[in-house]
């Protein structure tokens, strides 16, 4: 089934978020919710073509095959990954295959999924069953901006954690979407410890999270190989709003990965920082690894030692200026999806976002910015305003990718919710209208 609405092809992207952050409405304090532009889709009603005939469960698929003399290093689970991916096996189903030691290497089991193989190791892989992580339907509201019978489009709010983990197993976006597929439980792989010390995760390494199998009482195996089976491809941080895709079969799943991993997905956030960034638009090639001292933190840092720092790249673009420099409407486009990339790298430019209190955006620090170059009468406003910002001002505007089965490209635009919004509209009624440009005078949004 797909979405009733339809939009024209998508338009640039300046033009695009100056139609989901409109000036015109930015007078007010608040925009009533009928007022406010809604989520679109490029291709909202395109239709997929129908899906191969399913194939019963991958549990017991054998691979046996040796490396290439010709290739060089690379990890066993994305070399073993790449060869039975095509087949719907996604890289979640052979990390577990792994880790339960169904894997062997020159006849040695592995149980690193990073243990690396070169030409000419023989490799042989048994995918394995997922182990459980169970959990409920939950009716919880879902903002659903396209649906078909392989994957969901999904608004996601802020403060939603996406998927359910051990001492998280209820409130999640997983919960509700089990409610809104009419399916009461559900089993899935169980995340890398590293995600739990990290819940508000969020980035493209999408093989730690893979939903397959659901529970429904006691049904034979053709009617529960029937049954849709939502998974999550990629996660935003819990404090972060906006769009997110969740695939329904694992042959969805493993394609919108294979995207993700080739960074062919499109996707655009918008953020407001503590500052302005310097250059006004640049791309940032800095590595991200976990910080030393706060394993909920993640750190930029140059030339990174850390031995387990990831290569991460992200571009970004100042839309507005605010308060002579106090603040900022910043666009961000992604390379790289690592855990809170956007958040470290604002960090790293010495702009972190504003409401971000792990990353340096406090309210201590966005007053000390705004107060100063904002005159005295606004100052009740701003601290008021401030005070009221309970998460990253991050918002997911902008998402588009292949669909996995029609291969139809699909674009989706979505505005900011009203607490974003509302603290946009604030810095704008308190920042002369010749100051709100952007670096080379483009539309403003």
């Amino acid at each position: 089934m797909a979405a009733a609405a339809t939009a024209a092809p998508p338009p640039a992207v300046a033009t695009a978020l100056s139609a989901l952050l409109p000036r015109g409405a930015s007078r007010s304090h608040s925009l009533r919710a009928s007022s406010r532009p809604r989520c679109v889709s490029s291709d909202a009603v395109a239709e997929a073509e129908p899906a191969p005939a399913r194939r019963g469960g991958h549990a017991g698929t054998r691979l046996e095959e040796a490396v290439p003399a010709a290739e060089g290093r690379s990890r066993v689970d994305a070399w073993i990954s790449a060869r039975l991916g095509g087949g719907g096996v996604s890289r979640a189903r052979v990390q577990a295959s792994i880790r339960a030691g169904l894997v062997a290497v020159n006849g040695r089991p592995v149980s690193k999924v990073s243990h690396t193989v070169k030409g000419g190791d023989k490799v042989s892989c048994t995918v394995s069953e997922l182990q459980p992580l169970r959990a409920e339907a939950e009716d919880i509201p879902l903002d659903i901006v396209y649906e078909d019978e392989h994957l969901l489009v999904v608004n996601k709010p802020a403060h939603m954690v996406v998927h359910p983990a051990p001492g998280n197993a209820n409130g999640t976006l997983v919960n509700a979407i089990l409610h809104h597929c009419k399916i009461s439980t559900f089993t899935c792989l169980a995340r890398s410890p590293i995600y739990d010390e990290c819940p508000e995760s969020s980035d493209d390494d999408v093989d730690v999270f893979d939903v397959d199998q659901f529970t429904i009482g006691e049904v034979s195996s053709e009617v529960r190989e029937a049954i849709v089976r939502p998974g999550i491809v990629h996660r935003l941080d819990k404090g972060t709003s906006g769009l997110l895709v969740v695939a329904k079969d694992e042959h969805s799943h493993a394609q919108l990965a294979e995207q993700f991993k080739l960074h062919t997905i499109s996707r655009v956030y918008i953020s407001l920082t503590c500052g302005v960034p310097s250059p006004t638009s640049a791309r940032i090639e800095v590595p991200i690894s976990r910080d030393p001292n706060n394993r909920i933190r993640m750190v930029a840092a140059p030339g990174s030692g850390h031995r387990y720092a990831k290569h991460a790249a992200s571009r970004y673009k100042v839309r507005e200026v605010f308060c002579g420099g106090g603040s900022a409407l910043v666009e961000w486009r992604l390379e790289t999806g690592r855990t809170h990339q956007i958040r470290a790298h604002a960090k790293y430019l010495g702009n972190p976002l504003l409401g971000d209190e792990t990353y340096g955006g406090t309210k201590s620090m966005a007053l000390s910015l705004l107060r100063p170059r904002t005159p005295s009468k606004y100052h009740g406003d701003l601290t008021n305003l401030v005070s009221k910002i309970d998460r990253p001002c991050l918002h997911a505007a902008l998402l588009g990718f292949k669909h996995p089965h029609s291969g139809k490209v699909l674009e989706f635009s979505c505005p900011p919710p009203d607490d974003f919004t509302e603290v946009l509209d604030e810095l704008r009624r308190v920042t002369p209208t010749n100051e709100g440009q952007d670096s080379d005078s483009a539309a403003q949004v």
